[in-house]
């Protein structure tokens, strides 16, 4: 294998499974299409530290390497278009990153094994912060991968809500 055909296959982003594309209609995905590719300035279809510190740059704005790594450290990988709808979807739809929505599930995993209790989370849900109804506490564990003895997988279900999976 080539020294070029080497170094372009290890910045390629591996592909994820994802319904990224459903959350947002043709005409958007051609626009963001249109964005990407004007902040991919050098047409590696990945946008790096690089094409970010140019673009800002052409708007005027003169940005740290402290600023230009917490935008690319957004992202788990490479910034391909895929990860970069994701990245969109997420800052369009106000959720959080898959990160810290781990992280309050950790909160409640005393054991630090994966699971933390079904009843105990619908509980929490519908008495602290913003309360959920039990409709839809109910509608969000429909399909929640729940063991036989009751302990949610929250690992699993995050996968569910931020991949649909």
């Amino acid at each position: 294998m080539s020294t070029a055909k080497a170094l372009n296959k290890k910045k390629r982003a591996v592909r994820q499974n994802s319904n990224v594309f459903a959350i947002f209609d043709q005409k958007q995905i051609s626009e963001f299409k249109e964005a990407f590719g004007i902040f991919d300035n050098n047409s590696d279809s990945i946008i790096d530290r690089d094409d970010l510190r140019e673009m800002l740059g052409s708007l005027g704005q003169n940005v740290t390497d402290s600023y230009i790594d917490a935008m690319v450290n957004e992202a788990p990988g490479p910034i391909n278009f895929t990860m970069f709808l994701t990245l969109m979807g997420e800052h369009l739809s106000g959720t959080d990153p898959e990160s810290e929505i781990l992280a309050a599930f950790q909160a409640f995993d005393i054991d630090g094994n994966g699971l933390i209790s079904a009843d105990e989370l619908k509980d929490a849900l519908m008495e602290m912060g913003d309360r959920f109804s039990q409709k839809e506490v109910d509608l969000l564990f429909k399909h929640a991968p729940i063991t036989p003895d009751g302990f949610l997988k929250y690992r699993e279900f995050v996968q569910m809500l931020k991949h649909g999976e």
